[in-house]
């Protein structure tokens, strides 16, 4: 890596520590002008541009990132997440496959494509998708709260009372709301 590509992208990492994400963006596109096939900087482009609410550019750096480093499941997720946060649930389902095809222990990307399923009203495989999150992270009340939700919106009353008692263990605050949101009497926790 040459100097001209090397110098902008660290000193936009710099900034980035300090949540200067202007900055950083313009460091990042220096760094890509150096060199265009450079997955990193785009996919730190990409960051700056989604802390600035600037989605639609994130997407399309983080697209470019995935092209240059396809073995990369972060970037896959990073994409997941933006392209969810535009309301693009089949894509963003399809980045955090992506994901979890690289790393399968990725637990943020099945947390995500969980909720993606879940709002398109696919609960089973949401389940499924969040079960594997709160398996791989089994002290995330979200993870656990989202996957009581599914089960009892499957009708799967069983299945949400254990979710329910899980987090009863170590959140009991969220315990209550999922007993109250899924209808699952509190005496069952």
């Amino acid at each position: 890596m040459t100097y001209e590509q090397w110098a902008p992208y660290v000193r936009a990492r710099f900034f980035m520590m300090f949540k200067r994400y202007d900055s950083a963006a313009e460091g990042f596109k220096a760094a890509l002008a150096a060199n265009p096939a450079f997955g990193r900087a785009a996919a730190n482009l990409g960051y700056a541009y989604a802390m600035l609410g600037k989605d639609e550019l994130a997407t399309r750096y983080f697209e470019q990132a995935t092209r240059d480093e396809p073995g990369n499941p972060a970037t896959f997720f990073d994409l997941g997440f933006v392209l969810d946060r535009q309301g693009r649930k089949e894509e963003a389902i399809a980045a955090f496959e992506k994901a979890v095809a690289l790393k399968p222990t990725l637990d943020r990307a099945w947390y995500g494509m969980g909720l993606a399923h879940a709002v398109l009203g696919r609960h089973d495989k949401a389940a499924e998708a969040l079960g594997r999150a709160a398996e791989l992270q089994p002290m995330n009340p979200y993870a656990w709260y989202n996957l009581g939700m599914a089960h009892a919106t499957l009708g799967e009353r069983k299945k949400a009372k254990e979710a329910q008692r899980h987090l009863d263990r170590f959140d009991p605050r969220m315990a209550k709301k999922l007993a109250a949101d899924a209808g699952l009497d509190a005496e069952d926790a």
